[in-house]
């Protein structure tokens, strides 16, 4: 199963991972190895409730972008 994930490093160097599709599903860690294990963790659980299963399952996108822009 493939899903997305966003990747974000914060203010003071920790990695921020979520999995937008999945209601919850987030967590961070020192480095981003650490931060994606940590990840894969709550995505196994988040995957145990009905609704975010369900989602996952009919989750099947042709293309996937996501950017950063300054705004003004």
């Amino acid at each position: 199963m493939k899903l997305p994930v966003v990747i974000e490093r914060d203010e003071d160097g920790f990695y921020v991972v979520e999995c937008p599709l999945l209601r919850g599903c987030y967590t961070q860690g020192r480095t981003l190895e650490e931060a994606l294990e940590r990840l894969k963790e709550v995505i196994n659980l988040c995957l145990e409730e009905a609704e975010n299963l369900e989602i996952a399952k009919d989750y099947n996108p042709e293309e996937l972008i996501f950017s950063v822009m300054e705004s003004g």
